[in-house]
This record gives structure tokens, C-alpha cells and sequence, in this order.
């Protein structure tokens, strides 16, 4: 298992934890959000998944991963 933590922007709320954790889970990876932080810690096994299809997911829920 790989771990990193993105930087993402446009997080606020509750609907936000959910929407990116919820993203990253259906891709095959976990995910914890610290709003605080505007950061997502992700772990993912690279043989299964690629670090540039979790940053679509949450890319797709319309935040920003810088």
C-alpha cells in the first residue's frame, strides 16, 4: 500500500468529506479528509490503482487537487 496526502482545494463541509472520500473509495483506494488542512491523506495499492485516477475522482466531484 501506498500513502500520500494531496492538497486539495474548495473543501468546506461535511458533503465535501463525503463526496471526495466516497470518489476515492469507489476507485479502489481510502481516503481521510481534514478540512482544516485542506489536505486528503490516500492509501491505495498501486498494482490496482493509479495515483492520477484518484486525483481524477476527486477532480470530478469539482475540487481542485493541486
Amino acid at each position: 500500500m501506498k500513502n500520500v496526502t494531496l492538497q486539495v482545494k474548495g473543501m468546506s463541509c461535511g458533503h465535501c468529506v463525503n463526496s471526495v472520500e466516497g470518489a476515492v473509495k469507489n476507485v479502489g483506494a481510502s481516503a481521510k479528509v481534514d478540512l482544516a488542512g485542506n489536505s486528503v491523506a490516500v492509501s491505495y495499492d498501486e498494482s490496482k490503482v493509479s495515483l492520477e485516477a484518484i486525483k481524477e475522482a476527486i477532480e470530478d466531484q469539482g475540487y481542485d487537487v493541486v
